[in-house]
Formats: structure tokens, sequence, C-alpha cells
């Protein structure tokens, strides 16, 4: 995998003075299940303040009794100077959960102890990889069948490769074993290997596609794998008049997909073994044996799945189940996490087989993949002996989470503005945000109250703020598709807190996001291709509009993704967390998505004008491409895509987009700024401005352009203080005065913020006294509304304001090079390409007419 780091300079160390940073490990849920774990996998990103870490290979891992630990760590991000900002850290821990266990990292350290035991080595040959972790030998090979070609434990087959594999049944009842296509090494480690390997299958009559892709990840001394299977429909939606519904043309419909494990003994595996939920025994269970989960059962019959096992029947609600097959010689054993919320899915055991049904058989209708959709399964199987828990695998039920202390994440710098929750002195502030997760009214709650769950649904936020003019007795159905990055905001929290519950929203939200709500596919406009998908249309039910925000439905317009809903940098921190490569790829792409999206070589206009579209940059109207959202949103997620990958073309394309829309001189009036229901999002762009600048200071970068951004910041929040005022002191001119506004007024307290580091004197006084002001007016009235816990006023509080304790009144920005007010030009109107392109054609139509009415006169009388 590569990214900006290889593209960066490497510090020079500093000397052997150490730091110790405590790790905190505790599995993510206090759900029952695995209490102590030996040697469990934990793979976990760790900040590091710039200056503080040269080289990761100096880091040292130390256990709860002070004994040094094996540790593997990758670069993920440096720092200008080549410091260290994030690294991945892989090691294997022994825990108690019944009892505080804390490791420690040592930094600053001149070399790493050595430590003994097993380590995995990837081998290739002209026609395989082999992955040997110390307890078992994987091997790929192109043309096998998927994803393993053989798996051998102590030297001897554990599976029949004859009868292993992915299976793939389509709605005809045609089966298909996609091959192995491509295989290639993402992490080489020595604790934790991962091979991502590639397949497809096609239809020749009707040439739809389907895409799989899986990400094995292999661990030193362990027959465990854990494996991450994605299934993508490539193919582009049909959409007719904007309308993206369930049955529309690019769909592929399945009747199942299976991962099917037989063992090498075959019908020698003499027993079956299932604990069906979390905290149960492992019972024999007699053969053939199916676990199906057919629903969330969160109805008020409470019957979510069932489980048969010869003859023998019985229900319950919610499983995740573990199941094996034994025998004297071998062990098979798996474990889908998040087996009910991703319902429907299964489980069967015969005496020699076991199928883990991804899109069962046994529901009622084919499983309809939406072109340009995907879902990703993770799943988990032992080869042999799990030994980190007594119960097999119990620890992939609930897995550990490590986590630094909030004083170390905040201090570290690595994301700006953050200060531990509990030294936040306005209570009020950080009680709004943790209404997600404590009172009558948690994220969670909302999730089942409208049964957010499904392999499609689970993972996304409930928009109840959609629902608050609802007369109908059954609550509407809104998503919310990360509106305002509310991973982000999770994932700030969490850094924050160390409340485990944070990273379970950022991580369930991040899958979801990377799977169903971003287009996955190459083969529509460029404007939609690897877009990301509005939340549903505003006070109307998603339907069957599914996560695409446009149902067909009365007074529901139709549209497509916009720049003015892409929200990528919670991805990205998401990616330096966890190390999860999707998560990175999805923020670059959406990085990418703008540049393409702009790009007018790629439009149907393009035979008129090859210029940009200002598609990037157009906010509520195509005419309109001054401060905005869509430019801001575009600005942040080019600054993304540059800080993943180093690649100048996303900042350069930032820098053109804040030139296209904002400028020094610009006749601040004309914008007609304070029509709040057409122009509120300016504040947007000027939060956007202020990050650019942050972000140009981290470079050391203080060119012209900074100064350019510097001065219009300057000068728009200048214009603020003698006009702005909180949004619900005139709610005549709004059309839905509701909670939002109030919470929308903390945006202006950032734009404040940003703007007092930036100023001196009399300016930065009053720019200091208007953040405090809008602060406090914002926190005052959300808090006073009883509507105050809907999920779009808690996502801005969550994302918005931190820069009021973690921004001190002292701070201030350098001013960089001083040009004159004739160094930047006067404004410039932007003209998008359509108008430019109409407006060329009229004017080719125009003078075809002239010629045309010539060749007529010259004809009748010149030559008649």
């Amino acid at each position: 995998m590569t990214n900006a780091v290889a593209e960066r300079p490497t510090a020079s160390p500093s000397g052997d003075v150490s730091t110790r940073v405590s790790i905190l490990l505790a599995p993510a849920s206090a759900e029952g299940g695995a209490s102590r774990r030996v040697g469990e996998p934990v793979t976990t990103g760790l900040p590091f303040p710039q200056g503080s870490c040269v080289d990761a290979e100096s880091l040292q891992l130390l256990d709860q009794y002070g004994r040094a630990r094996r540790l593997q760590t990758r670069v993920l991000d440096r720092w200008p100077d080549g410091s260290i900002r994030w690294a991945l850290l892989d090691f294997q821990a022994d825990v108690d959960d019944r009892v505080r266990t804390e490791y420690e990292v040592l930094v600053g350290t001149a070399t790493r102890t050595k430590i003994s035991g097993p380590r995995i080595v990837i081998s290739a040959s002209e026609d395989r990889l082999t992955v040997d972790t110390g307890a078992a030998d994987f091997s790929f090979a192109q043309g096998a069948a998927f994803p393993f070609s053989a798996v051998l434990v102590n030297g001897r087959p554990a599976i029949d490769p004859t009868r292993t594999g992915l299976l793939v049944e389509d709605a005809s009842g045609r089966t298909i074993a996609p091959t192995v296509e491509s295989v290639d090494v993402e992490e080489d480690g020595p604790l934790r290997a991962v091979v991502r390997c590639s397949g497809s299958l096609g239809d020749e009559g009707t040439r739809a596609r389907l895409d799989v892709i899986a990400r094995c990840h292999f661990f030193a001394g362990s027959a465990t794998v854990r494996i991450v299977l994605t299934v993508r429909n490539p193919q582009p939606a049909a959409h007719p008049g904007g309308y993206w519904t369930l049955g529309s043309g690019g769909s592929i419909f399945l009747r199942d997909v299976s991962l099917r494990l037989a063992s090498a003994g075959g019908d020698g595996v003499s027993s079956v073994r299932c604990s069906a939920e979390h905290g149960t025994a492992h019972a024999i269970c007699e053969a053939p044996f199916e676990l199906y989960q057919h629903s969330s059962g969160s109805g008020s019959g409470g019957d979510g799945y069932r489980v048969r096992a010869g003859s023998f029947e019985r229900h319950g609600r919610r499983a995740c189940p573990v199941v094996s097959l034994s025998n004297q010689l071998q062990t098979i054993a798996t474990v889908m996490p998040h087996f009910w919320q991703n319902f429907p899915k299964g489980i069967e055991a015969t005496h020699g087989e076991v199928a883990l049904r991804l899109f069962p058989r046994q529901h009622a209708d084919p499983h309809e993949i939406q072109g340009g959709e995907q879902k990703t399964h993770t799943l988990y199987v032992a080869f042999n002996r799990d030994g980190v828990t007594n119960a097999p695998l119990d620890w992939c039920r609930t897995p550990l989470v490590a986590r630094a202390e909030p004083s170390w994440y905040c201090a570290s710098g690595a994301v700006p503005y953050l200060v531990p929750a509990a030294a936040d002195r306005d209570r009020a502030y950080v009680a709004l945000g943790e209404s997600a997760v404590d009172g009558d009214d948690t994220f969670a709650r909302k999730r089942d109250l409208v049964d957010e769950y499904g392999w499609r649904d689970f993972g996304d936020l409930y928009a109840d703020h959609e629902a608050v003019f609802q007369t109908e007795r059954a609550p509407l159905v809104s998503h919310y598709n990360n509106q305002y990055d509310a991973i982000a905001g999770f994932g700030w929290r969490f850094l924050r807190s160390g409340d485990p519950r944070w990273w379970t929203l950022m991580s369930e939200l991040a899958s979801h996001v990377v799977d169903i709500d971003v287009y996955h596919t190459d083969g529509d406009k460029s404007a939609y291709n690897h877009a990301l998908f509005w939340h549903t249309y505003h006070y109307v039910d998603a339907g069957t509009s599914t996560h695409r925000s446009y149902p067909k439905r009365p007074n529901v317009g139709g549209g497509g993704p916009s720049a003015e809903h892409n929200y990528p940098a919670g991805l990205l921190l998401h990616y330096f967390l966890t190390g999860d490569a999707q998560s990175r790829e999805t923020a670059v792409g959406l990085a990418q998505w703008v540049v393409d999206m702009d790009d007018g070589r790629r439009s149907l206009f393009r035979w008129l004008d090859r210029g940009d579209t200002g598609l990037a940059s157009m906010t509520g109207s195509p005419l309109y491409h001054g401060p905005g959202r869509g430019a801001a949103n575009s600005i942040v997620a080019l600054l993304t895509g540059h800080r993943a990958t180093g690649d100048a073309k996303f900042l350069l394309k930032a820098e053109q987009l804040i030139r296209r829309c904002i400028h020094p001189r610009d006749d601040i009036g004309e914008r007609n700024l304070l029509d709040a229901e057409r122009r509120w999002f300016y504040t947007v762009f000027l939060q956007a401005l202020g990050k650019y600048l942050d972000y140009k200071i981290e470079l050391q970068s203080l060119d012209a352009m900074y100064q350019y951004a510097r001065t219009s910041l300057l000068q728009y929040a200048d214009w603020m203080v003698d006009h702005e005022y909180p949004y619900l002191d005139r709610p005549e001119i709004l059309e839905y005065p509701t909670e939002t506004w109030a919470a929308q007024d903390m945006r202006k307290s950032d734009v404040f913020a940003f703007a007092a580091k930036h100023a001196s004197g009399r300016a930065r006084d009053r720019f200091l006294e208007r953040a405090e002001f809008f602060f406090h007016a914002s926190v005052s009235k959300l808090s006073s509304l009883p509507t105050r816990t809907l999920t779009r006023p808690v996502v801005l509080m969550l994302t918005n304001g931190l820069m009021h304790a973690g921004c001190p009144a002292s701070a201030t920005a350098p001013e960089g090079q001083q040009p004159s007010a004739a160094d930047f030009g006067v404004p410039m109107h932007f003209v998008p390409q359509k108008t430019r392109a109409l407006d060329r054609a009229r004017a080719i139509a125009a003078t075809m007419s002239l010629v045309a009415i010539a060749a007529v006169i010259f004809y009748f009388y010149v030559l008649g």
C-alpha cells in the first residue's frame, strides 16, 4: 500500500529520552462473552506530537507487568519535518476483562528489545503465494478456488479444496464458483499480514459483472484468519428522472452467496457444536445444523432467528453464532461478528462442511445489489484449536479496543483543537454531544425505533429530525448518510473521552458509508462515479430509494450526488485509528471525485467547451459559485486527499476553488449573505478557509495563496461582526425555524475563532468577543429546546465548536508574505461549463443561420 509518508522527509533522531504512553485494553462492548484472553491480536493507530517519534522501529511495548512484548509497526502519516504523526501498532495481548489492563508504549528509546516467538513468513513462487503463520500454511493461486487454494495445519491438509470456496447462485438458480484473478500482499509484517485477492463473475448474455475481494488477515502463531470479504456490483445504476429506487436497471439479483469450508477429513468429522448467542455454552448439535437470522428480532414477538438441528427446532431473538466442526485430528470453527445486525444471515453445518451464508438462500426473495453497491462481510475462521479464549473464537464477538488516554490524543496535535472532554469547562456543550450515547434518546435507541438494521441499513443513523412534522403513527424512515461528517464527530469524541461507545458508532458508520453510501462504479457520468449519496430527501420516507436520497414520490424532485454532500475527513481519521484500507481508499476516492466532477473534458459538453464544469463549487444553484458548502466540502475533501497521498493535484485544486469562490476585494453586500435560507452556508466555506490556512501553516507554506485566503477570511469576518445575529432571533424569515438553526450558529463561533488567530489589535478583540457570543448563544438556545437530541443538531455539536476550548485566546497565526491589495487582482465571475457551452451552441446556431440566409440570398439574387 502506498501513501504520502514515503514522499516526506525523515527527521533525525533527537536522543534517547523515552516517553510512556498508557494503552488501555478492553472489549468494545460489555456484552457477555470472553473474559480471559491470551494472545488476542490487537491493531490500533497511535498519534505522536511533532518531533517526538522519528523511527517506528524504536517504539517498545510493555505489558501490565512491565515485560517487553512483541510489536509490529507501520507509519501511516508523517509531520512535515518527517517525524511520525500516526503509526499503526500490531501486538498480541493477554487480558482479563474483569480487571483493568494497561499496556505501555515507550517513545524515544534507541532500539526495540528483540523478543523471540513465531513470526509470519510470506513466500511467493511462479504459481502461488503462501503465508506461514507458524501454526498453519495458507496458499493462494491464480485460477484456484476463492480465496484459498490450500490450508495446511501441522503439515496436513485442513480443507478439501475441491469443496471449499465462495459459491454464488444467481436468481435463475445458476451456481458459479469464482476463482482468484489477482493476489497482492497489502501488509507484510511479522505479527500480522494481509493478503488481498480478487475475482469476478460475468454473464456474457447481460454483460453483468460481480466483483469479489477478500482481504485475509493472518496472525503469528495462529491458525485463525480474519476474512474481510466484499461483494460488489460495479455496474452503473439506472436512475430515470433522477430517482434511485430498487428494481431499476443495473441491479444484480442473487439467490445465495456462501463461503463453504469442507474439512479434509470429509465425513470423518464427527461433531457439530454451536454457541448461538453471547455468553451461551458451546453445545453439541445434531447434524444437519442450520441457524438462520431472518430479522433483527426487534418485533414485539422477539423472534429473530431459528435453529434447526436434526429434527430439533427452536427460535431466538439475536444470534452471533460460533459454530465448529471437530474430530480427533481437526477442528474448524467460524464466527461472523454483527451477525444479527446484518440480517439476513445464515450458517449451516454437516458432518464434513460448514457454510457461511452471506446472502442466504433461505430469504424469501432474491437479494438485490444495486448498481454501484457493495457489501463487506467480516468473518473469522479457525483451522485448528483457537487458544485466545477457552471457548473458540469467543473473543471475535467482542474484540479488544486499544486506546490511549485522552490527554495523549489531544496533546499530540494530530487532530487540532481537541481537549479532553473531562477538561472542557462548558459542560452544557459537552452534554449536547453526549446525548448520542447517554440519556433517553441515544443514537442506539433511535436505531431500534425504526429497525435500522439489515445488511444495507446497519451502521447508518436514523435522521429523526426529518420526522418532526410526521402526522402518521408509523415513524417516517429517513437515512442520514454521514451528513456533516458524523464519522469525524464520533472519532473526535472518542479521542476526547476514550469512551468505546464512540469507537463503536464511528466504526459501524464508517463501514456502512464505505459500502452503501458510496457509488462504486466507473460507468456513470463523472459527476456521479464514486460519489457519496445525499441523505434522504427532506421530510419524506426513504421507501425503495434505500440510501440513495431520491424516492419516487409526489413533490420529490429527482437528482443525484453533488459536492454539497461530501465528507471524507472522518474516513481518513478512521484509517489512522484502525489501518482499515477501505476507509483510506474511499477518502481518497471522494477527493478524486471532486477533481473528476469539475473536469470539463469528462462531461457531455466537452465538444463545445472543455473548461471546468463548476460542479465542485456550486451551491444551491448552478450559477452560484461564491462562498458555499459545495465548494467548502470540496476544499476539505481535497485537503484530506492531499494529506492521505501527498499528491499535489489535490492541494492545487483546493486553491483553485478558493480563488474561484472568494476574493479579498469582494463586494460582500452583493452576496446577499443575510438571506439565511439561501446563503446560510457561507459560514461552512469560511470554516473550510480556516482549515486550509491551518494546513498551510502546518506545511510551512506561507505563500501568496496563504495570504489571499487569510485576507479574504478577515474581510468576511469583519463584515460578520457588524451584520450577523443568531438565526432564531428572526424566525419569521425562516421556512422552518427548527433547532438546527441554533446548532448552525456554532459555525459562526468557529469562523470568528479562526479569524482571531489571524488578526491583531482591536479587530482581534472583536473577533474573540463574537466567537464567545455565538458559542454561548448556540449552546444556550439549543439546550433550551426539547428537540435538542435530534440527530442533526447533535452531529453539529459533535463536529463544530471544538475551537472554543481547543484554541486559546492567545493563539496567533503567522502573517506570511505581505502583498499589496493590487497583487490579488480583481474578483472574476465564474461561468459554469454548461452555460458557456449553451452560449457557444447558440452562437454557432446563429452563425449557421446567417450562413444559410446568405446562401439563399446568393442563390436567388446572384446565381438566379
